[in-house]
């Protein structure tokens, strides 16, 4: 699936409404993002920042270096904070042991489909635009992944199955669930998978087909369970004292272009959950449905995460939570 090349232009098409009025100095970014240039992610990243250039008439521009090849995942923050770049995307999750409210669309069967998704998103905001602020950075915006589901050699009807087998992290959430159900937590980045899978490093994990379309997960699995484990959420923000350094115009301009790029990318997440899955089975992995042993042993894990979670969050993921559920 690829983005439709008039979404991108009718969306820059309204931004330009704004480019007379913007400054003619020429400014150029740096963006990093650790996923490849297929991904959907990445493709609707590529959406925005066409629509900032045409917005601009070509006054801003952006090379964007993706699949880790400036920064990997773990650094990309840290990299806008400082500078080396002034736009990054992360998984939000990937940085929970900063803050555990980066980690609530994490929590197992908390959220299972996209209208469950975008309302955790939009209570979630404003704790996480409070929290980039502190750090000199502006959310611009958020994209969910397609939900989760399990990667195993062999049909996996409970979790008693995993137990001691090594089980690929990518978060802090992640690793608590592998400990949970017994298995050996081990960090593995997307990028090294197949890799990790091949020498036996790693012999099971949890993640979104498309991430096994990214990393031809049919070479070293051969089952995928749909789960609707968790739908984590990538993040794209920018270096506050980049975005103050515009005129105020372009500013509005960029946050159009985000708003209309996070419009987007839940469609292009809607589709490629489906496109994504269906590929898995065409190249020969099995996809079977859940048990319902297996269901409720994850009900009953996320209920002890949950619990977890909300003692290392204080007061506002206590508020969080209570505010999903109670918009149910």
């Amino acid at each position: 699936m690829k983005l439709h090349r008039r979404q991108i232009l009718a969306g820059a098409a309204g931004l330009a409404a704004l480019a007379p009025s913007l400054g003619q100095a020429q400014t150029r970014w740096q963006m990093a993002t650790p996923y490849a240039d297929g991904n959907f992610h990445t493709r609707n990243v590529r959406g925005f920042i066409e629509d900032i250039q045409k917005g601009s008439n070509g006054q801003l521009t952006v090379q964007l270096h993706s699949n880790g090849s400036l920064l990997r995942m773990p650094e990309i923050k840290r990299g806008v904070q400082t500078g080396q770049v002034q736009v990054g995307e992360i998984l939000l999750t990937a940085y929970a042991n900063e803050d555990p409210l980066f980690d609530a669309d994490a929590l197992p069967q908390l959220v299972v489909n996209y209208a469950q998704a975008k309302r955790l998103a939009d209570l979630q905001r404003p704790f996480i635009e409070a929290r980039l602020a502190r750090q000199g950075l502006s959310l611009l915006y958020m994209v969910p992944w397609p939900p989760a589901g399990l990667y195993s050699q062999e049909p996996v009807t409970s979790l008693e199955q995993l137990r001691g087998q090594r089980f690929r992290t990518f978060s802090p959430m992640t690793n608590r669930f592998a400990q949970l159900i017994g298995a050996q937590p081990t960090l593995v980045q997307a990028a090294e998978l197949a890799q990790a899978f091949a020498t036996g490093v790693v012999q099971a994990q949890i993640t979104s087909a498309a991430t096994g379309v990214d990393t031809q997960s049919w070479d070293y699995a051969k089952v995928f369970t749909p789960l609707g484990f968790s739908m984590t959420k990538n993040a794209v923000f920018i270096s506050r004292r980049a975005l103050q350094g515009l005129s105020e115009p372009q500013q509005q301009m960029i946050r159009a272009a985000a708003e209309a790029a996070e419009k987007r990318g839940y469609e292009v997440s809607e589709a490629a959950a489906k496109e994504t899955e269906a590929t898995l089975g065409q190249r020969g992995m099995r996809v079977l449905q859940p048990t319902p042993r297996l269901l409720e042993d994850l009900t009953r894990v996320g209920r002890t995460m949950a619990d977890e979670w909300v003692e290392r969050a204080g007061e506002d993921g206590k508020k969080l939570l209570e505010a999903y559920r109670a918009s149910a």
